[in-house]
């Protein structure tokens, strides 16, 4: 059995889906984590570090790629499990950064990192934005099972 074009794409959407999820992943299992056990100043800078980090970065490149390229893998292959990984990866991951994500960013960033304010949001945004995380981080790797399934039977 010789693998096709479709099939390699399929790999590769998965691949990449589950580096995103790890890239969460880490977040989720220890990255909060750790910024849980610092103060909030310290946490705060720290997370706003990455926040503008990202904006520069192979992750991003990817975790902004795999939408078109999801939508526009389901509509070629036609199968109902590529439509349900490019489904699930706009709902759980890039509709969740952009309505949850996103904005505690944002106000986070807007804020004075000494100011009281911002240390009682800091508490709130820690979990709320790690409770987002947490479907993002499943979200991405149900999308890359999904593809690497479909990979597996488009090939027959």
């Amino acid at each position: 059995m010789t693998i096709g074009m479709i099939q390699i794409v399929g790999l590769a959407l998965g691949f990449t889906s589950a580096m995103v999820g790890g890239v969460f992943l880490s977040f989720s299992d220890f990255i909060m984590r750790g910024f849980a056990q610092s103060d909030e100043v310290s946490a705060i800078d720290a997370m706003r570090g990455l926040n503008r980090t990202v904006l520069r970065s192979v992750f991003l490149t990817s975790f902004l790629g795999l939408a078109p390229l999801t939508v526009g893998v389901a509509v070629y292959a036609g199968s109902a499990l590529t439509y349900a990984a490019a489904a699930t990866y706009l709902v759980s991951v890039i509709l969740v950064t952009i309505g949850g994500n996103v904005p505690m960013n944002e106000k986070l960033d807007k804020m004075d990192k000494n100011s009281d304010e911002a240390k009682v949001y800091w508490k709130v945004y820690l979990k709320s934005w790690t409770r987002w995380n947490h479907i993002r981080t499943v979200g991405a790797f149900i999308t890359s099972i999904l593809f690497l399934v479909a990979a597996l039977y488009l090939g027959q």
